[in-house]
Parts: structure tokens; sequence; C-alpha cells
């Protein structure tokens, strides 16, 4: 299927083909189409499978006949939760729009904001954005949010995890009610789509399952090891193994500079990459390693986000992470478009919970290796696929008042302070949106009946 046959003009798919892309993905043949029908969307889609393109392709398409943008104007806001996911989010929009009329700009943190607001003066058809920044140009008034068209929101998983929900809100309220939403994501927790349903008119829901993406390409494989060896592990295998390059995956930014600090000592090259660290240095980190001169970079889960590299050989998992979903986006960061890839995962016995949801999530069990001198001493045992934990408590049977157990008998439920729970509770009877409003989701609001407390004492 040809891009002309989703719609698009000559334009676009000229520049497409200068890109080398001759056929859509899977979710930019199921989201390009609506999209263009002018509908709101929730799409969940893994990285490399072409999201960017998905919603980018339509607005540019629907944008082509409009009348250029009033001083200070956006006609589509992308939010970004990274500066690195910003500036490739924004690289993209430029290489689609290479024959079309349309502007583009990028508005994030850490750089001097004066270009920025003076490039706004003229309008800007797409403004890609971290929310930080965008809130206080809003506060300047160097820009408004009144003539919006479109709002997509990036990564929105992300955005959760690294606490912008409260930006995002702020963002949402100045812009107009009518405007198109589309929220695409990795991957779709609770909060997210509760979000995703208090802030759009009957979102279209696509789903791209990326569950076994990269099963031919990816080669998968894990060390058990104790937690207190795994830097010197890691350090075995780069060197036995001859690895050239790698991105390394670890849970905190604390971790990553030790990491990084002990792979040093050892005659590794390798640099940390959280957002602790300024956008100069991480610019520059990211420029080498892409361009093959960094040999290892240490990512945080969330840095990681927009970090597009070609021909990427490895990720290797350091730590596990807690999402099932996380762990497949990791690894689709390499075997990409083809090519072989690997994903090394060190696994200690604190990490065992995660491994068992993620082989669950993947269906199969991923290959262990032994490594002579590395032999934990915690074992890790074999999960199982529908693993549950052991030593669950069991509830206790009550008694009647005659002190008999009853086979009928139902305890009262405890009541709940209604004040203490949040927005994301399943427990109220209506769940409540971010804005305080009920959403369309209900549950059921039947409270057991209530029995008066036993009384040993009566007969």
């Amino acid at each position: 299927m040809p891009f002309t046959s989703l719609g698009l003009s000559e334009p676009i798919c000229r520049a497409l083909s200068d890109l080398g892309y001759s056929k859509p993905t899977s979710i930019q043949t199921r989201a390009i189409p609506v999209v263009l029908q002018g509908e709101d969307v929730i799409a969940t889609a893994q990285t490399g499978t072409g999201k960017t393109a998905s919603f980018v392709l339509p607005l540019l398409e629907a944008f082509q006949a409009k009348e250029p943008m009033r001083g200070k104007r956006v006609r589509c806001l992308i939010l970004s939760p990274t500066r690195e996911l910003a500036e490739q989010l924004h690289k993209n929009i430029q290489q689609y729009a290479r024959y079309c009329d349309q502007s583009s700009m990028v508005m994030v943190g850490g750089v001097d904001s004066g270009p920025q607001k003076e490039a706004l003066i003229k309008g800007v058809d797409f403004l890609v954005a971290t929310p930080g920044r965008l809130i206080d140009l809003l506060h300047q008034r160097a820009l408004y949010l009144d003539e919006l068209e479109a709002l997509v929101i990036d990564e929105a998983d992300k955005m959760l995890d690294m606490g912008f929900i409260d930006d995002i809100n702020r963002i949402i309220e100045r812009t107009p009610e009518d405007r198109q939403s589309l929220l695409f994501s990795a991957t779709m927790p609770p909060p997210v789509r509760q979000l995703a349903k208090s802030t759009m008119y009957r979102p279209k829901d696509i789903s791209i399952d990326a569950q076994h993406r990269g099963a031919d390409t990816v080669e998968q494989w894990l060390v058990a090891v104790d937690k207190d060896t795994k830097s010197t592990l890691l350090s075995h295998l780069i060197k036995e193994n001859d690895w050239q390059q790698g991105l390394i995956f670890i849970e905190t930014k604390h971790g990553a500079a030790k990491l990084a600090e002990q792979l040093g000592k050892r005659g590794i090259e390798a640099e940390a990459f959280h957002s602790g660290k300024s956008q100069a240095s991480r610019e520059r980190a990211l420029e080498e390693f892409k361009a093959g001169k960094l040999p290892f970079l240490i990512a945080t889960g969330i840095a990681a986000r927009g970090l597009d590299i070609e021909a990427l050989p490895r990720v290797i998992n350091y730590d596990l992470p807690f999402d099932s979903d996380e762990f497949i986006h990791r690894i689709g960061r390499t075997g990409r478009a083809g090519a072989k890839g690997e994903a090394v995962s060190l696994l200690s016995l604190d990490d065992f919970k995660n491994l068992c949801a993620i082989e669950s999530r993947l269906g199969h069990i991923i290959e262990r290796r032994e490594i002579e001198g590395f032999t934990p001493r915690k074992e890790v045992p074999i999960s199982i696929l529908n693993y549950q934990p052991k030593n669950k408590p069991k509830a206790k049977p009550k008694k009647d008042r005659a002190g008999k157990q009853g086979a009928d008998f139902k305890p009262a439920s405890k009541g709940r302070n209604k004040s203490s729970q949040n927005a994301w509770s399943k427990s109220s009877s209506t769940e409540t949106s971010h804005q305080g409003e009920p959403s369309s989701r209900t549950y059921d609001s039947k409270k057991p009946k209530s029995k008066k407390p036993f009384n040993p004492w009566l007969k």
C-alpha cells in the first residue's frame, strides 16, 4: 500500500520518497486516515514503528490550505517529555515538510529563550515543546494558544512518570475546546488512559501490539548475577566479547554516574546520560554516541526516550524495568529496520518478580547463559510464565455470633475516607478526572450491608 492511498498529497509523498519510505507501517496505516478525518486518537505503539509520522503527516496534509498564522499563535502543539525527543520530533517535521510551505520550531529549556520568543512573533504552524519552557513563555505572553487547532501529547506515559500532569492540565486549560487531540504512547497504563478520556472527545483507540517485535532480529539473553558484582560482570562481558558499542539502561541517575565511573576505572569509556546533566553535556554525549566516538551511553529509562540511534548493535539492561512494556520498548531500540540486534540483561535476585512479568508479557522464557566466575551466591530461580507471588496472605474465615463458621457469611468491608482518594483511584463509585469532573467510566457503588461487631459474650 503506497502513502498516496492514505490520502497524502504529492509534496508529502515526495519527501517520504526522499527519505526512503516506500510503504506505511501498521500504525501509520491505521492512524493517518483517522487523523485526516479530524478525529481524536489514543494510539499505543512501540519505538521504531513510525509513531511520529502517523500524526505529523496527516496534520501536514490538513494544514496545507490554511492561511498563515497570526503573530504569537500556534496551529499545532506537540508536547514532549524530554529535550532530546523534542529535538528529534522537530527534525522529523522538517524532513516531512520539505516541500510544504509550513513553519515549525522547537521550544525546550536549558537554552536562551530569546531566539524562541523571536521565532514566535510571526506565528508558527508546528511547535514542539517541553512543558516547563512552554509554560514559562505562556506566562510571559510570548505566545497564545487560543487559535490552536491540534494538540499532540507524545510519549504520554513518560510525561506522567516525570510528574508533568499538572503542567499538562494548565496547558490544556489555555487551548480551545474544539481542538483535535492526539495522544501517542509506547505503553498505556491506567493514568494515561484516564488523562486521555478526560481531555478528549470520543477518541478512536488504536493499538499496535509489539509483543513479539524484534523476535526474529533481536537476540535476547540474560545472565544471573549478584547485585554487588553487576558492574564487574558488565566490564567482563564488554572486554571478553569485544563489544564496541551499547546503550546501557539503568534505573537511577546516581546509579548511572556511579557505573560510568566504575567502567572508566577499568578502561571502558562510558558516559552517564540523564535529566540532571546540562543540555550542552547531553547533546555532546548523544552526538558522540551516534557518531561512534563514545562506545557506551548509560541512560535512565526516562532520559532515553527520544534517543533515535540507527544501527544500534545492542542494548544492555543493567537494571530490569518494573514495567514489562518498558522492557519491550527498550529492546526495540536495536534490531530496527530488519537489522540484527542484541538485548542483554543482568539479573539479580531482587529483579526476579520483574523478570516474571516480562517473560509473561513476551510469552516465552528468555535464554539464560552462565559466565564462568560469576555464579551468583543468591540463586535466581527459573521463572514461570503464570507466576504469582508465594506466601500470599489468605483471608481468614469469619465466625458468626454462635461462634461457627458460616458458609455464606460475608464480612462487611471497612469504610474508606473518600477525601483521601486520589484522582486515579478506582475505589470510588465514580472515577474522577484530573480536573475534578466525573468521567464516563463508573464502578459498582453498592456497599455491603453493615453488620454489628461480633460480641463473644453473646450466645
